[in-house]
This record gives C-alpha cells, structure tokens and sequence, in this order.
C-alpha cells in the first residue's frame, strides 16, 4: 500500500508553530478544500464545521452564523487567483486582511490578518480629533477626486470655505473648553445642513470646509451657503453659556474658478477674505477680479513692511483752536505716508491693513514717540493729541507704553490726549475700561472721538469719565443746512457740559458752521477753515506767531 504524502503542517515542528501563530491560518489541500486550521483561525470561525469546505464556503457559514458580515464572492475568486486580499469585517467591529499563497506541492496557506488597529490608525490620519471631520489632508484627496469625476464627467463642483466670526474672542475669554464645545456643536450644524454625498472638513481652528457635488450649480451652492450663514449664527448652549457667533463664507466653483485643489481653495479663500471685509455674517462668490485685488493688497502689505523698515512715514500736525480765545490750544497728530513711487497713501487704506496684519502696534508706538518728541519742543505747552487703534489695547502692554514714552520724552501727561473710537471698546469693553483708567492714573487726558456715530457711545460716557468729546465731521458739515444735524450738535455740547468734558467739533470747513458752533457753545473746533494739517516746523511757528488765530 503505497504511502500518502504528508499534509502541509504534519510536520510536528512546523505545526506546533503554526498553532501558535497570533494570525488565523488555513491550510488548503490541492482540491482547495480545509484540510487544517489554527487556533486563531477557530476563533475566528467558533462554531462553523471547517474541515473538507472550500474557502466560500467557510465564509458563507460563518456569515450565516452571524461571526462575519456579508462579503462580495467575486472578491474571494480574486483571492483565491493570488491576485488581491479579501476584506472581511467581522460582527464585533474587527477588521481582517484575507491573503493566499500558494506552494509548490499544490496546496496553499489561507492567512486572517487583524488589520484593526491600522485602519482604525489610517482613520485617524485623516480625521479631525475633536469634531471627527475631514482633516485637511483628507480634504484635499477628496477634492482631488471630486475635481477628476468633474473633468470625466464635466460636472460642475463647488468649494465653500467657513470662517467663524467672533470665535476667538469666546476661546479667549471662556477658555479652550467651551471653545472646543462650540466647534463640536458648530460641527453638528454644518454636518446637518449637507447632503450625505458632500465633504464636510475642519481644515484648522475655526476654519472649516465643504465639496459639494453631485448638484447643480451654482444654486444648490448659494442656496446651501444662505442656509449657513443663518444656521451658524443662532444661539448656542455650550456648558451653560449662551454663545453668539456669525459665519462668513466663501464659495468657488470647479472647473472655471479652479482646475486643481490648491487653486480653488485659493479662490474660495479670496471669496472668503470678501465676505469678511464686507462685514462678515455672508457669503460671497469668487470673481475673477478678487485675485487682482489680493495681488494689489499684498503689494501694498510689502510695501507697507519696508515703509516701517525705512521710517517713510512721517506726521502732520492739525492745530485745535478755542472758540472762546481763537487761539490755538493743541495739534493732533496725524500720520502721512508718501510712498516713492505710489505718492500720498491715505490712512483709510493702510490703517485697516496695518491692523490687520499686526503692524499697528509698531506704527502706534513710533507716532505716539514722534509726536511726544515733537510736542516737548514747542513754545508754548499746548496739548498734543494721538489718535489709538483698538488693536493697541490687546496685549495690556499699552500703559506701559505710554508712560515708558513720556518718561523717556520728558512730556507733561497733563499734554497728553489719547483718543479712542468707539471700535475700541466694543470687543472687550471691561478690559479697555481698565486699560483707560490706568491711562488717566497717569495724568493723561483721553478723548471720544468720532462721537455719535456708534450706537452705544452714551453707555461708554456713563462708564468712564472721558476728558473731550469730538463730535463727528459728518454732523459739523451739514449742520447749516439739516436742522436734526445741528440738534444733535447741540445736545453732544449739552451733554459734555452736563457731565464736566470738552467738546471738539471736527471737519469746520466753513465760516457760517464755525459761527454755529459758536453759538452752541463748543469748547474747541478743528478742521480746514481754521487750520489744515502742517509739517512740524509749520506747527513749531504757528505758536510763535502773532497772527495765528486772525482767521476766526
């Protein structure tokens, strides 16, 4: 009687190991049939009958015995032929790689990998951590993937870029914890507002993003970013605070705003920067002339660095005239900007960009030096008057700033006037009320400038004791002829001498206003009718000369 050849595995070395192994394994005889299985691999199949079964077979038993979920037979014919691993998933949430190899005899290894962990691993690489979304290397294959299907398909796909507005204020003042809750729940709403077939990605902070495809553009875009803008900006609950924030958001469309990811993110983004500027809580889409502008504002952001760099800035000196004297009783420094090749910059356009990229407070520093400098060389000790950006009190560093400057300038604070709009205690109010009160501690004088054209302007009154109120040039230039004009004019008087403060009337232009302002009982004017801005030296001899004040 002839002998039979030995089984894969009969030998007792090789099988003691095989047993051991921490991976299932199968062993196949020629037919394809179970001839032998591990430990590992019975744990896998409890309760399912292996031995003499081919390999579907074996699957199909443990699916019905409720061990695996369902599986696609055509991919186990492919694992079979060698050519790719079988993906099996198992009830319990496991994940196992099912892979074949054949050996010369004609019988072949069946090995279940536990792949878990790596995919749970892999899962992880391109999920966000806190709100579970997209992360921004997920984003970017997926666009990659959808701007491709556009391009077979010639379908159209929209980017919507999502800045919460607001948000870093809530981080900062109620802490990471409510912040993170906030983005969660932000998360929630945008996931809510989407098709099941849209991306939804945290790309960082508060910054989020969505592929919509699948629609027709670009109304399905617009009409989702309508919905966002209004579902992002009611209330939320977060660990007991009541929390209001907007959204801004921008929107491009594949393939004409961009044919590849980092074009059209770019152009979402510019869409974006719009929405902000315009002043945030909408959406804007991309247009082609956004690029120029952005090219235009980053010129002028370099040219505006090398400026600082190069001291090209320098300052005018507007003279502050009493109405009961005529005589000259102060400057406010204002800064000009004379760019080599671009001319006069107006501060409206600098200003705003200089705040916006943090360059204020260098600018803010150097003109409150220059014009303390200035100010301690002049004849007579008439004030000197410096305009603050809202940005300069973030920090809390201001104060010692001032009084480091006066100190090193020898000014009297007394001199001193700081004004302050009312942007700059809107965001936090508390905050810059005690930055305020430590100016004032110093001996400085501080001023409400712009005054009546904020909505709660009589609440700041109320809570600090300004030394001046400057009433707005919008009202000055038409109170002749706009009698509601001229009344608030004269309550904003009545109201400083009610409460004990100065009042300026900024943008007189002509004599009949000057006389008005008289007549209402202005303490002090300011503008072109009775001195337009001078040079330093201009300045220095205003207060020198004998006829400086015959004009009023």
């Amino acid at each position: 009687m002839a002998r039979r050849k030995p089984l894969i595995g009969e030998n007792f070395g090789a099988e003691l190991a095989m047993e051991q192994m921490p991976h299932g394994v199968f062993w196949l005889d020629g037919l394809g049939r179970v001839a032998r299985a591990n430990a590992a691999a019975r744990q896998v199949f409890a309760g399912v009958d292996l031995a003499g079964r081919d390999l579907t077979a074996c699957l199909e038993s443990a699916v019905r015995h409720g061990l695996l979920l369902p599986f696609n037979p055509d991919h186990v014919a492919r694992c079979l032929g060698g050519d790719e691993a079988l993906a099996l998933e198992t009830q319990d949430g496991r994940s196992l790689s099912c892979s074949l190899t054949g050996l010369s005899d004609g019988t072949a290894l069946v090995i279940l990998d536990d792949v878990t962990r790596h995919q749970n691993a892999a899962r992880l690489a391109v999920r966000d951590p806190l709100t579970g979304l997209a992360n921004r290397r997920e984003f970017h294959l997926r666009l990659e993937e959808t701007l491709s299907q556009c391009a077979r398909t010639a379908t159209v796909a929209a980017v919507i870029c999502i800045d919460l507005d607001h948000f870093k204020s809530i981080n900062d003042t109620l802490g990471h914890p409510v912040g993170d809750g906030l983005l969660k729940a932000v998360a929630q709403r945008i996931t809510s507002a989407v098709r099941s077939n849209d991306i939804v990605a945290r790309l960082g902070g508060d910054e989020f993003a969505i592929i919509q495809c699948g629609a027709e553009q670009p109304q399905a875009a617009e009409a989702l970013a309508s919905r966002l803008v209004d579902l992002l900006g009611r209330t939320y609950v977060v660990q007991g605070h009541m929390l209001h924030i907007g959204a801004s958001l921008g929107v491009a469309l594949a393939p004409s705003d961009g044919a590849d990811p980092d074009e059209l993110i770019r152009s979402a983004d510019l869409a974006l920067y719009r929405a902000k500027a315009e002043g945030r809580g909408a959406f804007r889409f991309f247009e082609p002339e956004m690029n120029a502008r952005m090219q235009a504002r980053r010129s002028l952001e370099i040219d505006l660095r090398r400026a600082m760099a190069l001291r090209q800035f320098e300052l005018a000196y507007q003279p502050q005239v009493s109405t009961r004297t005529s005589q000259v009783v102060g400057f406010e420094a204002l800064i000009r900007w004379r760019h080599p090749d671009r001319g006069p910059v107006s501060p409206a356009d600098f200003i705003p960009l200089a705040e916006e990229i943090g360059l204020i407070a260098q600018i803010g520093e150097w003109v409150l030096r220059t014009a303390c400098q200035t100010a301690v060389s002049w004849a007579k000790p008439v004030s000197i008057a410096v305009n603050l950006s809202p940005v300069q009190f973030r920090g809390g560093k201001l104060a010692s700033l001032v009084a480091s400057t006066l100190a090193a300038t020898g000014l009297d604070p007394s001199r001193l006037e700081l004004e302050i709009t009312e942007g700059a205690l809107i965001d936090d109010t508390d905050a810059v009320l005690a930055t305020l009160r430590q100016l004032r501690a110093l001996g400085v004088r501080i001023s409400m400038d712009d005054f009546g054209t904020g909505y709660s302007s009589l609440t700041y009154l109320q809570k600090f004791p300004f030394t001046k109120i400057k009433i707005d040039q919008s009202f000055v230039q038409k109170m002749v002829a706009d009698p509601e004009c001229a009344a608030i004019v004269r309550a904003v008087v009545a109201l400083g001498a009610s409460l004990g403060m100065k009042t300026t009337a900024e943008g007189v232009e002509t004599e009949q206003q000057l006389d008005m302002i008289r007549q209402e009982g202005c303490t002090e004017v300011q503008g072109y009718f009775t001195g337009r801005p001078l040079a330093q030296d201009a300045a220095a001899a205003l207060l020198t000369s004998p006829t400086s004040a015959e004009k009023i």
